[in-house]
């Protein structure tokens, strides 16, 4: 039984009725500063430690096959997943379904220091928490052995946990809208897993986890030449009807599950040199309550674990903000496909270079840099031009992943460039929507220079503003971990703020995070595949950074911080295969 104490909340002023006041209530609370930290516990109370492994007890477990790395389906090589329908597309078959998860949820290895193990996963996680959840909703498919119904992903058995059943005709008719051999992916939250360790501030983090996972998910589709979008029209009282987390008798007293967002993902099926045309073609981003409500009147099965015997604190803030930002409306949009499909795509699993399966798989957060290692400014430029959305075109036709993310880039990087040849040290701003330029420059040090960057591609929006050592202002300014300046860059994700959300309302605040979690995914892989490594950094100062540019208001705050560099192993550590005992 829970013996949970409340946290003592901290008097700001009279509580506003407004969902968007109340995010950013929450959002200014959990600033750390110089002089004072978001408030967590102060210690790691280790005997309640959160299990990182969610399971439904009494639910029928199905084992995933286990795949060799270069075994059926054959993963692409890593540059050829971003060149669009340049994958031969996979039939979503059990083989397929279970590199989708190795790729997108699984675990990546076994981490062992004397008596102590845990487990890394293809999806980062702030801490290794990994407060994040993956589900399916599988229709009846030909070659996919399993029921129609509602799946939960279980990592550390690689298989999936059968939740709910669906008739064949109910989950047909919710994927009518969606081209054949669709599913549905679903997200959800367990924020005590990181509130056991950050406090206040796991909210933030919750959501950077569910935008990496996002990220892992789309890139992981794309090996299998699959696409895959976000149904934000959803509103989230039938995201959480539809996975489950609203069940009161599967969770009774144990940890919840808060549900966050639904995804379609689907096989682009072409032929060999094939164009198509796609005149009237179009996907939805919204699901049929009524519908959903239909079909989940189904049996379901499975009672939720309890990930910790007791909660020192519960933290009331991270309920409020998480009620504040519940997504309420519904939005019936929809998505045109792209014009015109054409590729060859006989050879795109035999191109060069290493495989995208080896680059996921040996994809690691660095603890520590060795504050020596360059990059070229070639390699700079190619990293700043994966996470450039090209919002001038319609979705579907934007650069894998950012297909997935059905809005304009609200997200930009403050970089502090430490040590890539033929760039000169110092402070550097890519701006992800050219469209956002001038609301930028008004938002910052009227006096700062903006030079386009030396060098730089005629198509990347990235300047130079100051010149000088940044090394100790990075450090400094996140929360004084010399990653930070130990690296070849790190950068600040600055977010247009308080506009997006009174326009957008309250539920664009973990959108935010979504999208930094997204870019950072990114970053993690182009880090690996250009022969160093990249960690994602919660903890910084929130309004120092800030005053770095001149930001004096909550038009742009901070979001996540970043940095990339040559690692340094510790080799204390030993690396055991994530999955070589499964059958033990």
């Amino acid at each position: 039984m829970s013996t949970e104490k409340p946290a003592p909340e901290i008097p700001i002023e009279p509580v506003s009725t407004d969902p968007v006041d109340q995010v950013i209530r929450y959002h200014i609370q959990t600033k750390h500063d110089f002089n004072r930290y978001a408030r967590s516990l102060g210690f790691l109370d280790w005997v309640n430690q959160p299990d990182p492994f969610r399971r439904y007890e009494g639910a029928q477990l199905i084992p995933l096959p286990l795949l060799k790395p270069d075994g059926e389906p054959v993963p692409p090589s890593y540059d050829v997943i971003y060149e669009n329908d340049a994958v031969a597309c996979q039939p979503v078959s059990i083989l397929s379904i279970s590199r989708f998860f190795e790729f997108a949820l699984a675990l990546s290895a076994w981490k062992k220091a004397g008596e102590s193990e845990w487990a890394l996963r293809s999806n980062p996680s702030s801490g290794n928490l990994h407060p994040t959840e993956g589900y399916v909703v599988l229709p009846q498919i030909d070659g996919l052995d399993l029921k129609p119904g509602l799946f939960h992903y279980a990592p550390k058995e690689h298989g999936l946990e059968f939740r709910a059943e669906f008739s064949a005709e109910q989950v047909a008719r919710l994927l009518a809208p969606f081209p054949a051999g669709a599913f549905l992916f679903g997200l959800t939250s367990v924020h005590w897993r990181e509130a056991w360790k950050y406090g206040e501030r796991a909210f933030r983090y919750c959501n950077h986890d569910l935008g990496h996972a996002i990220g892992s998910a789309r890139i992981a589709a794309a090996t299998l030449g699959w696409k895959m979008t976000l149904l934000d029209g959803v509103e989230q009282n039938t995201v959480a009807m539809l996975l489950g987390t609203h069940r009161t008798e599967d969770f009774g007293e144990v940890e919840p599950e808060h549900p966050d967002c639904l995804c379609i993902v689907w096989p682009e099926a072409r032929g060999k040199g094939q164009v198509v045309r796609n005149k009237e073609r179009m996907i939805p981003i919204f699901l049929e309550p009524l519908v959903v409500e239909e079909l989940t009147k189904g049996r379901w099965h499975g009672k939720a674990n309890r990930l910790s015997g007791e909660h020192g604190v519960h933290w009331e803030i991270i309920d409020q903000v998480a009620e504040a930002s519940w997504k309420c409306t519904s939005e019936q949009r929809s998505l045109a496909f792209p014009r015109f499909l054409t590729n060859d795509v006989s050879g795109a699993t035999n191109d060069a270079g290493p495989s995208a399966g080896q680059i996921i798989r040996q994809r690691r957060s660095a603890v520590s840099f060795d504050g020596q290692t360059s990059i070229s400014a070639a390699t700079f430029f190619r990293m700043m031009q994966r996470v450039m959305p090209r919002s001038d075109r319609s979705q579907l036709e934007r650069p894998m992943p950012w297909d997935v993310w059905p809005y304009d880039p609200a997200i930009h990087l403050l970089i502090f460039v430490h040590r890539v040849d033929g760039l000169t040290p110092g402070l550097y701003f890519l701006v992800r929507d050219p469209k956002k330029m001038t609301f930028i420059q008004q938002s910052m040090n009227p006096e700062l220079t903006w030079t386009i960057s030396p060098g730089c591609p005629d198509d990347l929006p990235l300047y130079w503003l100051l010149e000088g050592d940044a090394r100790k202002l990075a450090a400094q300014v996140s929360c004084h971990q010399g990653i930070a300046g130990d690296s070849a860059f790190s950068f600040g994700m600055l977010a247009e703020f308080e506009g997006r959300l009174r326009e957008g309302g309250a539920w664009w605040y973990p959108r935010l995070f979504w999208e930094s979690g997204l870019l950072g995914q990114v970053l993690y892989l182009e880090a690996e595949s250009a022969g160093v490594r990249a960690t994602g950094i919660g903890c910084f100062f929130d309004d120092p950074v800030h005053e770095i540019v001149s930001i004096k208001n909550l038009s742009i705050q901070s979001l996540y911080h970043f940095t990339i560099g040559g690692p340094v192993e510790d080799i204390r550590l030993m690396t055991l295969p994530p999955y070589g005992r499964r059958d033990e």
